[in-house]
């Protein structure tokens, strides 16, 4: 059958009928002081921080908040605490000079200045953060005071081991304690503005619901914009294909909506190579020594082990001095590319060595090697909290027989496949590309209210730009929250223009009405097809403005001709659309950066200078009356951090005072 609608015609009466009622053209308004779009830890804990502050809030989440944008967490990042001597200026250091400055400095301070007191709060609603049942007592990473958990650091102790599938649930339930109204299954599909003196206001969003088709249109004093970033602008997974990216189910809605509305974008034009699509391995499914893994023996198909070397290359003989700074080192940071900071890793040149025939193909964890407590860290609490591996990989496992204590796990590091191994940068074909947390990619710009360059729009989590993981999302969601919050107790109510809610229900709907066209997954792998084509790597002018009239031929000729049968793939088709919106935005930012970047993954083949010291800056992008306006910033533009997280939070009262 060539659709989905031929196979309900050839059923007859026995096709299975929509279980829900469809309500299309429906208009329901919601109001609100303060609307939450997104319902990961980011938006969990800004609905959280703005009800706690007195606001009437709203949530809307295209999945379900219990779970969805982080169903769990094995470890919590940058976290000064009472028991490390770390300070957030440090935390934000190393990943300044591991990413040569191009990074949030702003909301990568206010994640480590108040991560710890975010970790506690979610605590208190019920997130186990503490090793309470004593499983791993005496264990060289514990607090034995606290019954803290640490990381890779076991004497800097500021990256914590946390019981992560607990937290979403804790949020979701803590929501509903304090009254927040949430909508499930409901996609946001636009941004409501206002015109407001010189720029743009947003006074609330409009949302279709995935089930019934519902129209909702919600009017709020402030929004807070807490949907992630693009993941699949070159790369679809359908059902014939693995895993290509970190995030299967993050397309571009938080991106398209505020680049619509006129939004400030900054480092769109960055992006990774990844592991080539229909044979990647499910994330922490495979042995290997870093992140959730880390610090795991990795041994060759002969038993033979792998070395490990400290930040300067010299070979470390045990296990212990794998979590301990080399002499010379301060700590080290989990995810740092600055040497002074990195972290212990097997040998460098292993690819070559193996060529060489020193070790033999494949490669294997070694569990069962690992000391008790470093093998149960591991595959019990890590992979078992991690959101990604705890059904598929360690329920799945275990069932299937999978004992830690005696077998090896194969790694696919050097065989194709394995995107966090770190090694096997080179073979992947250039066009094959992420936007997403590993290329720790382009976003939202704000200010120290986490205000983006809209009056009434905030921005949390995986919508800034160089977002952070979990830690991240969470405690700059609790941060946007409470200042939205405090902007909306305080400005009165506007009402959203009448012409634009009518346009998005015309846009929206349109696709309901056809029979028997395109599909949204030829949509979806044609809008890939483009990026491959003509914002791969290298990049040129020529290419790149090619790809801008691909983009719009697709928008002009085939919007038009897409159909859906149900709500359902409605919602997919409108993900689809919002990926072209946000692909405009990544070729906008590639053709206004003329000089390469190593940094950014970014090669322009016209202007081949590495980093030149002059367009070393941030790229800022944004449309205006239709027109796509370019802009830049310096490095260092967020200012003194710690003077200015105190200035504008002088009434804060957390782990670190003053």
């Amino acid at each position: 059958m060539s659709d989905w609608f031929e196979a309900l015609e050839s059923m007859g009466p026995a096709a299975i009928a929509w279980p829900y009622p469809v309500r299309y053209g429906v208009e329901t308004d919601v109001e609100c002081d303060v609307a939450v779009l997104g319902g990961g830890p980011a938006g969990c804990m800004a609905a959280i921080s703005a009800a706690r502050a007195g606001a009437n809030v709203v949530l809307i989440d295209k999945g379900h908040p219990k779970r969805s944008g982080g169903g769990g967490v094995d470890h919590w990042l940058n976290t000064p605490n009472p028991a490390s001597t770390i300070t957030p200026e440090e935390c934000v250091d190393w990943e300044l000079e591991s990413y040569n400055g191009y990074c949030n400095g702003l909301s990568r301070y206010i994640a480590a200045r108040e991560g710890y007191d975010t970790l506690l709060e979610i605590e208190q609603m019920g997130g186990k953060i503490r090793d309470t049942g004593d499983e791993f007592k005496n264990a060289p990473f514990r607090d034995e005071k606290t019954k803290f958990l640490f990381a890779y650091d076991y004497e800097n102790k500021f990256v914590f081991r946390v019981w992560g599938t607990t937290f979403k649930p804790a949020m979701y339930n803590q929501c509903r304690k304090l009254g927040v109204q949430i909508y499930t299954k409901v996609m946001v599909t636009s941004l409501l503005t206002v015109p407001h003196g010189e720029g743009i206001k947003v006074v609330g969003a409009t949302a279709v619901d995935a089930r019934s088709g519902e129209f909702y249109v919600i009017k709020a004093r402030a929004t807070i914009d807490c949907m992630a970033f693009s993941q699949a602008s070159w790369l679809f997974s359908s059902e014939l294909t693995g895993l290509p990216y970190f995030h299967p189910n993050v397309v571009s809605d938080g991106p398209a909506i505020a680049w619509r509305a006129g939004a400030r974008f900054t480092m769109m034009e960055k992006s990774g190579a990844t592991a080539e699509p229909g044979h990647a391995f499910p994330h922490y499914g495979t042995g290997n020594p870093k992140n959730t893994w880390f610090p795991c023996s990795m041994v060759d198909a002969n038993g033979k082990e792998i070395p490990w070397v400290d930040y300067q290359g010299r070979i470390l003989k045990d296990v212990s001095e794998r979590t301990r700074p080399a002499p010379g080192q301060k700590f080290i940071a989990e995810r740092a590319q600055a040497p002074k900071y990195r972290c212990p890793r097997i040998i460098d040149d292993l690819a070559e060595r193996i060529r060489k025939g020193e070790f033999t193909l494949p490669l294997y964890a070694d569990l069962p090697s690992m000391p008790e407590h470093e093998r149960k860290a591991i595959w019990g609490l890590m992979v078992g909290e991690e959101g990604r591996s705890r059904v598929p990989v360690f329920e799945k496992y275990t069932r299937a027989g999978f004992d830690a204590s005696r077998d090896l796990l194969q790694s696919y590091m050097l065989l194709g496949g394995e995107p966090h191994s770190g090694l096997q940068q080179g073979i992947t074909l250039p066009y094959l590309r992420t936007y997403g947390p590993l290329a720790s990619p382009g976003g939202l710009v704000t200010d120290w209210n986490l205000r983006t360059s809209l009056e009434g729009l905030y921005a949390a989590g995986s919508a800034l730009y160089a977002a952070n993981y979990y830690h991240h999302a969470a405690a700059t969601g609790r941060y946007a929250g409470r200042k939205a919050a405090e902007y909306a107790l305080k400005t009165g109510t506007s009402a959203p223009r009448q012409k634009q809610i009518e346009e998005e229900k015309v846009r929206v709907y349109a696709p309901v009405a056809r029979r028997n066209g395109m599909d949204w997954k030829e949509l979806r792998a044609g809008l890939c097809r483009v990026m491959q084509n003509y914002c791969s790597e290298p990049k040129n002018e020529k290419l790149l403005q090619l790809g801008k009239l691909w983009l719009r031929d697709i928008e002009e000729n085939v919007f038009p001709d897409v159909s859906v049968p149900n709500p359902h793939m409605l919602m997919r088709v409108l993900e689809s659309f919002n990926m072209l919106y946000c692909d405009e935005s990544i070729i906008e930012a590639s053709l206004a950066r003329k000089a390469s970047s190593t940094s950014l993954g970014f090669i322009r083949q016209d202007y081949p200078d590495i980093d030149p010291p002059e367009w070393h800056k941030f790229i800022t992008v944004e449309k205006r009356n239709g027109k796509v306006v370019n802009g830049e910033l310096p490095m260092g533009f967020w200012g003194p951090l710690s003077d200015n997280y105190v200035k504008h939070n002088p009434a804060y009262k957390g782990f670190l005072k003053g």
